[in-house]
């Protein structure tokens, strides 16, 4: 069997409305595109956009899923995300407790 970890990843998405990434991370969830979402909120963030600093109260979500599955949480948030270009990254979980990398690609589905 293929170590469990080796399709798992961890994507992070930031928002300024906590509400709204509480409810789209739910939909992920009820979707079976992520199987949880560890959300922080509130956060602030410090960036360059178009020339100018903004500095501003934001939310933040780890959501643990399968890396076949990072694509469809980038077009989501393209689709369902109120900034041009939304903060969406994965990073590899190179190692855990197996017994819950499992459990992550049990409740995530085949990418379609």
């Amino acid at each position: 069997m293929t170590d469990p970890g080796t399709d798992c990843v961890e994507v992070v998405v930031s928002a300024e409305d906590a509400d709204w990434l509480a409810g789209w991370t739910r939909q992920l969830v009820e979707d079976r595109v992520v199987a949880c979402g560890h959300r922080i909120d509130p956060i602030q963030v410090t960036y360059r956009w178009e020339g100018r600093i903004w500095d501003h109260g934001s939310a933040r979500v780890a959501l643990h899923t399968r890396a076949s599955l990072v694509p469809e949480i980038v077009a989501r948030a393209d689709r369902d995300h109120a900034d041009d270009v939304p903060c969406v990254i994965a990073t590899p979980l190179t190692g855990g407790h197996p017994g819950y990398l499992r459990w992550i690609v049990a409740e995530t589905r085949d990418p379609a």
